[in-house]
């Protein structure tokens, strides 16, 4: 397919040199589309149908149409990617297919027409075994699949990879949900829900491909290095035109050099917020005083003060943007010079309205009445000058808010200004109150509940004619503002009627470990479903008191280097997570004891497998192993407790295959006795 693409002869085939270019680097995307991958197979399953897909089941068989496939049970093969022949036809079939849809929801009591389901097993790109499931076969019984079940525990070393082999029915149901609405996820640690989301953007490209390639899509990740973790996903299906950013990267409109404390942040992303700015931007309104006269030739048009001042109520009361606003009212002026002009026995047309409209007075008249505004220094001004806020947040912000919110001293200019993150998304916010921020056709927002209204706002204006797909759970908030509703998030959002689904089988994280974890739920996000993990993997846990060495902390970072030792002793990679401010400290006794280790975001190869990780950027990764380091540390480095044992449950849950778990603090009540569940009786059903 790929010679095919390479061997076209693009000369005299387009008219001019422009359009040339485009079909250039449209052919050499097609190329990059259709590169091979290492070790990754072209197919992963088989589909035997009773009959031909899309046959009339009604009909007899003889009576179909020839089966295109020539064998005895029409076969599909379904893979990552659409491969055809030298002739054309299909070899193997796209997972996203309709036709292929079969592969992941078929089931004994529902088998969808196949006959046989078979899953191919690989090993480093070889193909190692099959396995098939006889779905019409009464005497079969249903079982868990060992090949999906070892697909799923393959050891984590490199960027995350598709899950196209290991779908599960739930997840596919919300992967092929269409393009029209917006579909907020809430799962747990090891639900899948990020690759849910990725692959639902694969699926609505494939199915929506000339639409959003003209809208844009948009994944938006908590910070790089999650987003350096993802981002080989959807290359590897073949999708290479999506976009990848921070919800900090979109509001850059200011360089952000200062930080907020805890209290200052919240207030401001606050959606009380966007009220006071709207307030701050249209008082620079200012009603006429005085007639507009505009002199054509020898003649002098006159329009009181107050209809002026009625056209622009007008304007306000449509609530246009502010610049919209600003741009329509010369034409407003020049119309109503126009009426005077026809009142008088001229017959002006659209040109005179034109020229009326840049004619100096009118202009004059629009900067005294509606003068620019720009965003930044807007926000400037509130947060320096109290008085100016005052005005505004009236009614909105108590007099101690408003205090929290002012910056500490007023700063000059915007250069000058120490902007904060906080302060970069009201710069954002007042940009889109002057003029609308561009829409895409479908964004994904990732680890969404640690946004705080303000954000949401912000990425809502991002697809405001377009849909989401909105990933998070409730219990990793770890922000001071991280939402406690989905509910509440979706509204500032501004996509209140999303359908939320909820994921709560588990599939990356052993039973054991988040058993453990989920200890902290009734303190963190009462009412959450625990997740349910199909894993059992006994001795999975392992929590060890290092003895007390007083202050000196050398016996906790020898039992740690230790720890990792033991854990490197395995296949896959090893994750050493620790406070923020253990990290140095670590990142020391690491190099002393010449342990090479990797930073987050960077790629684990088979050499270096080990990556510490400040618990603050350890959200949406993965290892297989992983290493504590002082829970009570994770917790104490947090604003308050309840975003301290959040963050901690963050922590726990990101190992794939075992965790360690070494302190020398108390640990938190509820995790002080890691209990381990009882192995199953025998001859127990083992889960899916």
């Amino acid at each position: 397919m790929r010679e095919d693409v390479e061997g076209l002869d693009l000369s005299d085939v387009t008219a001019n040199w422009v359009n040339a270019e485009v079909l250039r680097r449209q052919m050499a995307e097609r190329v990059k589309a259709l590169a091979d991958l290492a070790h990754t197979p072209l197919f992963f399953g088989r589909l035997d149908h009773r009959q031909a897909p899309g046959a009339d089941p009604s009909r007899p068989r003889a009576a179909q149409p020839p089966d295109p496939v020539g064998e005895a049970e029409p076969s599909l093969y379904i893979g990552r990617r659409h491969v055809h022949d030298a002739v054309g036809d299909p070899m193997v079939i796209d997972w996203r297919a309709p036709v292929s849809q079969p592969f992941y929801r078929a089931s004994k009591k529902d088998p969808m027409g196949v006959a046989l389901r078979r899953r191919f097993g690989y090993t480093g790109g070889e193909l190692t075994a099959y396995e098939d499931e006889h779905l019409l076969d009464p005497a079969e019984e249903e079982r868990a699949s060992r090949l999906l079940q070892q697909e799923i525990e393959r050891p984590r070393v490199g960027p995350m990879r598709d899950i196209v082999a290991t779908i599960q029915p739930e997840q596919d149901e919300i992967v092929r949900s269409g393009l029209g609405g917006t579909v907020c996820v809430q799962g747990g640690p090891g639900t899948g829900k990020t690759a849910v989301g990725l692959h639902r953007v694969a699926y609505l490209l494939y199915a929506h491909r000339e639409r959003l390639a003209r809208t844009g899509t948009l994944v938006i990740g908590p910070n790089r290095s999650f987003l350096h973790y993802i981002e080989q996903v959807l290359p590897a299906l073949g999708e290479l035109e999506v976009k990848q950013a921070t919800v900090d990267e979109l509001v850059a409109r200011v360089e952000v050099r200062g930080t907020d404390e805890a209290p200052a942040a919240l207030l401001k992303g606050d959606a009380r917020m966007a009220e006071v700015l709207r307030r701050a931007l249209r008082a620079h309104v200012t009603p006429p005083t005085e007639p507009l006269v505009v002199v054509r030739g020898s003649r002098r048009w006159r329009i009181p003060a107050y209809e002026v001042e009625e056209i622009v109520g007008e304007l306000l009361a449509r609530d246009m943007r502010y610049g919209a606003a600003r741009a329509a009212l010369p034409q407003r002026l020049a119309h109503a010079v126009l009426v005077r002009m026809e009142q008088g026995g001229e017959a002006p047309d659209d040109r005179v309205q034109d020229a009326v409209a840049r004619n100096p007075a009118v202009k004059a008249a629009v900067k005294q009445i509606w003068p620019p505004v720009d965003p930044a220094k807007l926000v400037l001004r509130l947060l320096g000058e109290a008085e100016f806020l005052a005005a505004h947040a009236q009614g909105l912000l108590s007099a101690e808010e408003q205090a929290a919110v002012r910056w500490a001293k007023p700063y000059r200019s915007v250069r000058s200004a120490k902007w904060s993150a906080a302060d970069a998304v009201l710069v954002d916010e007042a940009a889109d109150l002057v003029e609308r921020t561009h829409s895409l056709g479908h964004v994904v927002l990732d680890e969404a509940q640690d946004l705080s209204p303000m954000q949401y706002r912000a990425v809502g204006r991002r697809c405001s004619t377009g849909s989401a797909t909105v990933l998070g759970d409730l219990a990793q908030g770890t922000t001071p503002w991280a939402t406690r509703s989905w509910r509440d998030a979706l509204g500032h959002l501004g996509h209140q009627d999303a359908h939320v689904e909820e994921l709560t089988a588990g599939f990356r994280v052993p039973r054991e470990v988040i058993t453990y974890a989920s200890r902290l739920l009734p303190s963190i996000a009462p009412g959450l479903a625990e997740v349910d993990s199909v894993r059992r993997s006994p001795g999975s846990l392992s929590v060890r008191r290092v003895p007390d060495g007083g202050e000196d902390s050398g016996a906790l970072d020898a039992a740690v280097l230790g720890a990792c030792a033991e854990a490197l002793g395995h296949e896959g990679s090893t994750g050493l997570i620790a406070a923020d401010s253990r990290v140095p400290q670590l990142a020391a006794a690491l190099t002393a004891a010449g342990i090479g280790y990797l930073s987050p975001g960077e790629e684990t190869t088979a050499e270096a497998r080990l990556t510490l990780v400040p618990a603050s950027l350890a959200k949406g990764l993965e290892y297989d192993y992983v290493v504590l380091d002082e829970p009570a540390a994770v917790v104490a480095g947090e604003p308050d407790e309840r975003t301290g044992l959040r963050r901690l449950y963050v922590a726990l849950t990101r190992a794939v295959s075992g965790l360690a778990v070494l302190h020398r603090a108390e640990l938190p009540p509820a995790l002080a006795d890691p209990r381990e569940e009882p192995d199953p009786p025998a001859g127990a059903d083992t889960p899916r």
